[in-house]
C-alpha cells in the first residue's frame, strides 16, 4: 500500500518503528504484533484486509527486529516488548481517539498480544491470535537443555504451502535468518509461564485462528493456552492442511473472511 508510513517512537530499549496503514475516516484502530525474527512490513496484504474493513492500521516493529533498534532478535523481558505496543496504542489512540482497537498478533506477537490483553484488556474491543505462542509450547525447553542454543533457523517451507511465502521470507534482508539467542528463548519460558498464571481476559472477544499442519507451533500446545486465556466468546478457526502463517497461506480468501466476520460481529457492520 503506497500510503503506508512509519513513526519513530522512544521504546523501552531505544528507537522503536511503526507503521501506519492510514484511513480517511475509521471506525476502528487495529494494531499488529509481527511473530519472532520478522517485521511488520510482512503484513502488507493483512494491513490491506484491515483497511477495507474500515481500520486505520498501526504496528511496530519489535526490539531487536525490522528497523527498531536493539540488538537482533534480542529479547531480555517480555513485559518491555508489550509497553512497546502499548506505545504504538498510545499513538494510534491519539490520532483516533474515539475509535475502538482491535489487536492482532501471530505467533510470538500472539504471546505478546495475550500478555497485553491481560495488562492493558480495559482498553480493547477485540483480541485475534494467530498461531499463537502460547500454553504448552516445547521449544524453549528443547532449545535451552544443551549448553549452547543450536542454530536451526526457521524453515521456509513451514511458513506456507504457498512456495512464494517461503521465497519471499528467505530473501528478506530484514528477517532474521539465524539461530535463537538464549536470553531472548530464556524470555520466552517466563513469558509463557506469566501469562499462563495472570488469568484469562475475561468478557473480550478473541478470535483464534491456526493451521493444523502447524510444525513450528503445534496446534495442541496453544489449544492449552487458549483454553486458559479466553472466555465463553472464544471463536475459533483449524484450517486443515494449513502450515503456521496463516494470513499467509493458500486458503487466505477463507481465514480473511472469517477475520472480517468476526470483526463485523464484534464491531458492527459498517
Amino acid at each position: 500500500m503506497a500510503d503506508a508510513r512509519e513513526h519513530t517512537l522512544t521504546g523501552t530499549r531505544g528507537a522503536l518503528t511503526v507503521r501506519e496503514w492510514p484511513h480517511p475516516r475509521p471506525r476502528f484502530v487495529a494494531l499488529l504484533a509481527h511473530g519472532y525474527g520478522e517485521h511488520v512490513g510482512r503484513y502488507e496484504e493483512v494491513a490491506g484486509v484491515l483497511v477495507g474493513l474500515g481500520a486505520a492500521v498501526f504496528g511496530p516493529d519489535h526490539m531487536g527486529h525490522g528497523r527498531s533498534a536493539g540488538e537482533r532478535v534480542l529479547i531480555e523481558d517480555f513485559e518491555d516488548v508489550v509497553t512497546d505496543l502499548r506505545r504504538a496504542a498510545e499513538l494510534a489512540r491519539a490520532r483516533h481517539p474515539e475509535a475502538p482497537v482491535v489487536l492482532v498478533g501471530h505467533s510470538m506477537g500472539g504471546l505478546i498480544s495475550a500478555r497485553y490483553a491481560q495488562r492493558y484488556g480495559a482498553g480493547l474491543a477485540a483480541l485475534v491470535l494467530s498461531g499463537p505462542v502460547i500454553g504448552a509450547w516445547e521449544l524453549p525447553g528443547r532449545l535451552l537443555a544443551p549448553d549452547e542454543i543450536p542454530d536451526t533457523p526457521v524453515s521456509p517451507a513451514s511458513l506456507s504451502r504457498d512456495p512464494a511465502v517461503g521465497e519471499a521470507y528467505a530473501a528478506d534482508p530484514l528477517v532474521w535468518h539465524g539461530p535463537m539467542k538464549r536470553p531472548t528463548v530464556e524470555a520466552f519460558a517466563r513469558a509463557l509461564e506469566t501469562v499462563r498464571r495472570s488469568g484469562d481476559v475475561g468478557r473480550l472477544p478473541l478470535l483464534w485462528l491456526h493451521g493444523d499442519d502447524d510444525r513450528l507451533v503445534p496446534l495442541a500446545g496453544s489449544r492449552t493456552g487458549i483454553e486458559e486465556l479466553g472466555g465463553a466468546g472464544t471463536a475459533v478457526r483449524i484450517y486443515p492442511g494449513a502450515r503456521h502463517e496463516v494470513f499467509n497461506e493458500t486458503n487466505r480468501a477463507e481465514v480473511f473472511a472469517d477475520l472480517a466476520d468476526f470483526l463485523n460481529d464484534v464491531l458492527g457492520r459498517g
